[in-house]
């Protein structure tokens, strides 16, 4: 009987050592995203079930892209993304969160909405959950997986919903929902994230099929020097998209639905937050508990239904 208890005492030691070699590995190829990139995207529609379907155009843009590790702790590690234009002009986009084993989850429906979901701890064990966000830092799609490393490839992959991308958001009406096939494999030259997505008119019970797309991104590594306008940017900015996140946060630790409405005063949430940015940086000094009421304000103009920010 003693025997059977060291060697299950042992087992459970090497499945535990295992467990944490492995989220390791997870953790530098998630890192190993960071850095300054040529970015390239590119999209192409390749299959509808309708053969009176007119397929839309390629689609095609590149330019100069920084990652920056924002946030690095045991369990959760944040990238935040920042375009380049013409060497100095910095435009804050999207910013992706991984955490690992996480439950806690807010799925895409449609029509700006977002469900919260509990998962059990069970079926995310060993996995990460890659959570992106707006470039407001509102919810945009998250899904979770296991990181794979074989045969020297080290890949990430899941399926979930999403609103359109920004590129097809305000020229299509025809399909409501992005069934979003992401694939984040760390490659020789840097990271690709392959897309395999269905775009989908969702009602009230089902799910109408337009058409599908390949996606595919690629993030190659250059000069760190090209992006030290970018560098320089975060370090002015961060402490405003600090008190933000902050914000969004206390919305997310409610686990309600968030439903966010398009437009109110004729702009888009992110217009109102990129002006609020501009006007609480060039106060001194800066005051994050005012500027978060601030935030506060302006989301909660934003939100349907009766949440109410505890304003403090």
């Amino acid at each position: 009987m003693k025997n059977v208890c060291v060697m299950a005492l042992f087992a459970i030691i090497t499945i535990n050592a295992y467990a944490q070699k492995k989220k390791k590995q997870d953790a530098e190829a998630i890192k190993s995203m960071c850095g300054c990139y040529e970015v390239a995207f590119d999209f192409a529609e390749t299959f509808a079930p309708d053969k009176e379907y007119k397929f839309h155009d390629n689609y095609h843009t590149a330019g100069l892209e920084l990652v920056l590790p924002i946030e690095d702790s045991d369990n959760k590690i944040v990238l935040q993304h920042l375009l380049i234009i013409n060497d100095s002009t910095i435009i804050k986009h999207w910013r992706q969160d991984w955490e690992y084993e996480n439950t806690a989850f807010y799925i895409f429906d449609k029509e700006n909405t977002w469900k919260y979901v509990k998962k059990p701890a069970e079926v995310v064990k060993g996995q990460w959950t890659q959570k992106v966000f707006q470039v407001d830092d509102g919810p945009r799609y998250e899904g979770s997986a296991s990181w794979v490393h074989i045969d020297g490839k080290h890949f990430w992959e899941s399926t979930t919903n999403s609103p359109l991308p920004r590129r097809e958001f305000t020229k299509r009406s025809d399909y409501n929902v992005m069934v979003r096939g992401n694939r984040h494999e760390i490659t020789s030259y840097g990271w690709l994230h392959e897309q395999d997505n269905k775009k989908v008119l969702r009602g009230e019970k089902t799910d109408k099929l337009i058409a599908e797309e390949k996606g595919i991104n690629t993030y190659a590594k250059t000069d760190a020097s090209k992006c030290q306008a970018a560098e320089k940017w975060w370090s002015d900015h961060k402490i405003f998209w600090t008190d933000v996140r902050q914000v969004w946060d206390e919305l997310f630790q409610a686990k309600k639905t968030i439903s966010i409405k398009g437009r109110v005063d004729d702009k888009v949430l992110f217009t109102k937050l990129f002006e609020l940015e501009k006007e609480k940086l060039s106060l001194k000094p800066y005051n994050s508990e005012s500027v978060r009421q601030s935030i506060q304000s302006v989301i909660q103009s934003y939100l349907n239904g009766d949440y109410k920010f505890a304003l403090r």
